[in-house]
């Protein structure tokens, strides 16, 4: 015969009881882990060893489905973020006991597997210090502060010469001789791993900060994240052209980004405010407006605005292959510093403007994308 929990915990009398049945006991044995629902009440149900154990089905974490998880053991894995609950106790994995998931008493009764969900255990949180880049956002005062983000794929032990870089050397040296606090990021010199698909899971397994920022302390896209969210004033973003789009670098670091605008539809918060991004784009081949397009769709979507004629750009055209005479050509062109240097006092000029008047200090939401999410959560 099956047996039921087997659990100690339960060791104890209940004035009431609320007993239901789960189902036929041979049939749920077939499964591993499962999510039940019974009456209001999501459960895990496991069977390990020739014995049922039911805990919550929600994740101490993020609410996470834990009977859709996994098994590692004698612990559950959360499918969100691979946080592990003991599946008879209930307790987190070795170091985190203090996290506790409610458990329930289990019995079997001819052929039917039936639950107690008036004998569920308190749950029980760990306090778990937040992110530093949780904080709230807020300026703090001093002159306007200029980003640069190079999105060029380099070898950074031996360099080659990138045309977008050299414009946004330029926009820097200039910003910083316009009084602004400066600084640069090249994405090819970080360790960041690609998204990993949390929206994908369920919308609140995308959190913020970023869920891998958050498990990987190794994860070098938090320093992209402090410099964006909680720093600058104007981000100019340099990108060459790639067979017609932006670099694979920058589609990596968006990408990531996106944790920034689910934030709007998840938690009803606006990260981004009083933010201006202007934009470089050189290639050897055309495509400049497909490129500008996406850059200028992505960062509108995260609530950055942007200056009169936002970005500066040049190529050479499909049938131009002597790339040596592109970089001398960038590098020669009066226009083209010019340009880039115009770029940086618009987007200074416009950043300033915002800061003095706070304009943007209110989320207005737009179409289908910006609706809040309903929460349901038992």
């Amino acid at each position: 015969m099956l047996a039921g929990s087997g659990n100690p915990r339960y060791a104890f009398c209940m004035s009431t009881t609320n007993w239901q049945i789960l189902g036929d006991a041979e049939t749920l044995a077939l499964v591993p882990l499962q999510e039940l629902h019974i009456e209001k009440t999501k459960i895990a149900l496991s069977y390990i060893n020739g014995q049922f154990s039911a805990v919550s089905g929600f994740c101490n974490h993020f609410g996470g489905p834990l009977g859709r998880g996994k098994l590692d053991g004698e612990y559950i894995v959360c499918p969100w973020h691979n946080w592990k609950f003991h599946h008879k106790g209930g307790q987190g994995e070795p170091g985190f006991e203090a996290d506790c998931v409610p458990t329930y008493q289990l019995k079997v009764e001819g052929r039917n597997l039936l639950i107690d969900l008036a004998s569920a255990t308190p749950r029980k949180k760990k306090p778990h210090p937040p992110h530093s880049l949780a904080r709230e956002v807020k300026r703090s005062p001093g002159p306007v502060r200029v980003l640069g983000i190079s999105t060029t794929n380099m070898d950074n032990d031996f360099p080659r010469v990138s045309t977008s870089d050299l414009l946004l050397e330029v926009g820097m040296k200039h910003a910083g001789d316009l009084g602004a606090e400066v600084q640069t990021i090249r994405l090819s010199e970080l360790q960041f791993r690609a998204c990993e698909g949390y929206y994908s899971k369920a919308a609140r397994a995308c959190t913020w900060p970023c869920s891998i920022t958050q498990m990987d302390p190794n994860d070098q896209m938090e320093r992209v994240y402090e410099a964006f969210v909680h720093w600058a004033d104007v981000v100019i973003i340099g990108t060459p052209i790639r067979w017609g789009n932006a670099s694979s670098l920058y589609y990596k670091m968006v990408e990531r980004m996106n944790c920034v605008q689910n934030q709007i539809t998840i938690a009803n918060k606006q990260l981004i405010k009083n933010k201006v991004v202007g934009m470089i784009i050189t290639g050897g081949q055309d495509g400049i407006q497909a490129v500008a397009g996406q850059l200028l769709g992505f960062f509108s979507e995260i609530g950055c605005s942007f200056p009169p004629f936002p970005y500066v750009a040049h190529s050479r055209g499909w049938t131009a292959e002597d790339m040596e005479q592109n970089v001398a050509q960038v590098s020669e062109s009066k226009d083209l510093r010019e340009g880039t240097e115009a770029l940086i006092q618009r987007s200074m000029r416009t950043a300033q403007m915002m800061l003095d008047s706070e304009s943007v200090n209110e989320l207005f939401r737009g179409g289908r994308k910006a609706h809040v999410l309903e929460k349901k959560m038992n």
